[in-house]
């Protein structure tokens, strides 16, 4: 039989059960979808124009996008936005009074970020008195001030720890941290010990952590530092595990030298969740997870949940971790209300924070 006829009997249609498969008639797209698209650099570089973009491009970059309206809602919000309520009283019905008040926004970032160059970020917002509350971990307090001491300094990832043990130098990733920085902040900070023991001692000053930090601020009396500009504005500064960390070092050495220092918590939680209770509005802006997040999260459930929440951290949720959480994990909490505006941004906030700050705060600075 000739090729020709092989072929003769063959059938040019497709199957029927490809074709239904593959060529599956789309609905209609809702009216007023966003279509994808990016940043055309025919038209030059323009750092607005492309960070606005990021809301049309998809992935993560959407998630900023959608991270810098959060911040912006959170920012531009006013009680005179609200409808009067049956219960408020007369000061709360002055529409002068309500357009005075401000959504209360909480700040949270981990230690790491105060040993990088995003402490000058957070520095920024705490002497521009643009957010209310600040939460950190013990490392977030101290590395502030043992930065205003000496320097910190750029290494490398692959820097061999124990060849940096042998030389006193301790890594944060890529950041270098001399061990002779620690023994500068204990000939700082143990005579501020003193002294609060001899007030707790002779005038029954009650210290918390929130108020040794506030006094370590106004001790440090150095503007590059985010607490001292915390100290200047009376912006309140929680660190529920301040032993954890060098903190904790000088605690520790300072309870067999002059014993008695006692800090107490309870007035701390107390405090932090009645900034929440208390506030008309609530916003979070939280950068990592662990500690600071939960912290945060927690003092909003005493209000039945933040209004406006952004978290930005590398976490996954399919271990469980607090950290990895999305924001609808915390709405099941209570700690974000149900119709909150939210978004976690899946990124390392070295990178994003200063450019979520260029596209909110810093713009109407």
């Amino acid at each position: 039989m000739s090729a020709k006829g092989s072929c003769s009997n063959k059938s040019t249609a497709a199957p029927a059960s490809a074709t239904s498969a593959v060529l599956v008639r789309s609905e209609g797209v809702s009216e007023g979808t966003k279509q994808i698209r990016g940043y055309d650099f025919e038209d030059g570089v323009d750092y607005n124009k492309l960070l606005g973009s990021y809301m049309t491009t998809g992935f993560q970059a959407t998630n900023f996008g959608q991270a810098v309206e959060i911040v912006n809602k959170m920012r531009q919000w006013r009680l005179s936005d609200e409808r009067v309520a049956e219960d408020e009283n007369s000061e709360e019905r002055d529409p002068e009074y309500r357009s005075s008040v401000k959504c209360k926004i909480f700040l949270g970032y981990t230690s790491n970020l105060v040993s990088s160059g995003i402490r000058e970020t957070i520095k920024y917002l705490a002497k521009n008195r643009m957010i209310d509350v600040l939460v950190s971990t013990a490392g977030g307090i101290e590395e502030d001030f043992i930065r205003c001491i000496a320097p910190t300094y750029l290494g490398d990832f692959n820097l061999q720890g124990h060849t940096l043990r042998s030389k006193g130098l301790n890594r944060i990733g890529n950041i270098i941290v001399p061990n002779d920085n620690y023994c500068k902040f204990e000939d700082w900070i143990i005579p501020i010990f003193d002294q609060a023991l001899k007030e707790q001692q002779e005038e029954g000053v009650v210290w918390t952590p929130s108020k040794l930090i506030h006094r370590l601020g106004k001790e440090i009396n150095h503007p590059d530092s985010i607490y001292y500009w915390a100290y200047k504005h009376n912006i309140p500064v929680y660190c529920p595990a301040l032993t954890d960390g060098s903190l904790g070092d000088m605690l520790y050495f300072h309870s067999y030298r002059s014993p008695g220092l006692v800090l107490d918590v309870i007035q701390d939680i107390r405090a932090i969740n009645n900034e929440a209770v208390f506030a008309k509005k609530t916003g979070m802006i939280i950068l990592g997870g662990g500690l600071i997040k939960h912290h945060i999260c927690n003092a909003n459930l005493m209000r039945n949940g933040a209004d406006f929440a952004v978290f930005v951290n590398t976490a996954q949720e399919f271990d469980g971790s607090d950290a990895g959480a999305r924001p609808d994990e915390a709405v099941s909490w209570g700690k974000i209300k149900a119709d909150a505006d939210t978004v976690k941004v899946y990124a390392d906030a070295s990178l994003v924070f200063p450019l979520l700050v260029a596209q909110t705060f810093a713009k109407s600075s």
